[in-house]
């Protein structure tokens, strides 16, 4: 006798169906943040000057953006710097650009339009403040530099708030007793091979490549600045985002520093303003956190883009986009 399948009722398929229909929703609610609903429109990202790492970190995320959010258009804009790239941003220019947390601090604290709006979006890495001299150089500190050509970087650079700082901290005027040249890392070392200036100031990730370059070249040595952190912190608010800081003396392999050398660090900020839309934030904070190993093995200082660190954007409160992805991926 054939066998002749059960069969199935109709409050049991009803059953059956709710139950697929339930899972298929679990399923989507699961995949939503990972790219529903897709984001469309553009985005600008200002960055720095071509050869610092600002822009190249720019340039990497970009890649990574485009995959994570084929909707957006990225734009890159390079800039001055830190200074710059914080009033484009209150301006409405970009959307999300990366400065120096002193930087941010004094933006606030002048007043400047649109530093209410400011908002955090990730602590990514630190940079390192770098007082660079030809290898025969006499200067081996910055009270040194007394009488000198010296490099102090863009007016909308964060190097030119430091360099300033740190000129007063060693007792010398930044005007009158160097002649400041107002230029950037994009052009410091070709300006002390050919000696045009006696020596340059510079903050940023290490290793620069500029600076790497250079000393593949010419003969450069690093000075230390140790000896002006402490009085560089009791010189104000936004001082205090400085902290004592050594360079490892392989950070410039052929650079001619026979130690480590002493020096000074400060965060940088990813900022955004608080009008920026939640789900671009948030997928633009995912995206920050989620490439720091496949944009560190070119710029290692993004290696230390860590989620335990990255809420921590004193002065800003953090977008609510980002705090949005902190939260989901709290253990």
């Amino acid at each position: 006798m054939p066998h002749v399948p059960p069969r199935i009722s109709r409050r049991h398929a009803l059953r059956a169906l709710v139950a697929v229909l339930a899972l298929l929703g679990v399923l989507v609610w699961w995949l939503k943040p990972f790219g529903e609903p897709e984001l469309k429109g553009e985005l600008t990202f200002s960055t720095g000057v071509r050869t610092g790492v600002y822009h190249r970190y720019g340039e990497l995320l970009e890649q990574q953006l485009r995959q994570d959010m084929p909707g957006v258009e990225v734009r890159l804009e390079t800039s001055e710097g830190s200074q710059q790239n914080l009033q484009r941003l209150a301006a409405g220019e970009a959307d999300f650009t990366v400065a120096t947390a002193d930087a941010v601090a004094k933006y606030r604290q002048d007043g400047k339009p649109g530093a209410d709006s400011l908002r955090g979006v990730a602590r990514l890495y630190d940079d390192y403040v770098q007082l660079v001299v030809p290898a025969g150089s006499p200067v081996q500190s910055a009270r040194d530099l007394r009488g000198k050509r010296v490099a102090i970087g863009q007016p909308g650079s964060g190097v030119r708030l430091i360099s300033e700082r740190l000129l007063t901290a060693a007792g010398l005027d930044p005007v009158r007793d160097v002649t400041p040249v107002s230029i950037g890392i994009d052009t410091m070392p070709a300006e002390l091979e050919a000696g045009r200036i006696d020596a340059f100031f510079w903050s940023g990730g290490l290793p620069t490549n500029a600076v790497r370059e250079l000393s593949e070249r010419f003969d450069i040595r690093l000075v230390q600045l140790g000896d002006l952190v402490e009085r560089l912190q009791g010189s104000g608010s936004p001082a205090r985002y400085y902290r004592a800081a050594v360079m490892p003396q392989d950070a410039y392999a052929r650079a001619r520093n026979t130690s480590a050398v002493a020096t000074l660090a400060v965060p940088n900020l990813l900022v955004t303003t608080e009008g920026t839309d939640l789900g671009l934030t948030e997928q633009f904070t995912r995206t920050v956190i989620a490439s720091r190993d496949d944009i560190g093995r070119e710029v290692h200082a993004a290696q230390l883009v860590d989620l335990r660190t990255a809420i921590y954007t004193d002065p800003l409160d953090l977008h609510e986009g980002a705090r949005r992805h902190y939260r989901s991926v709290k253990p």
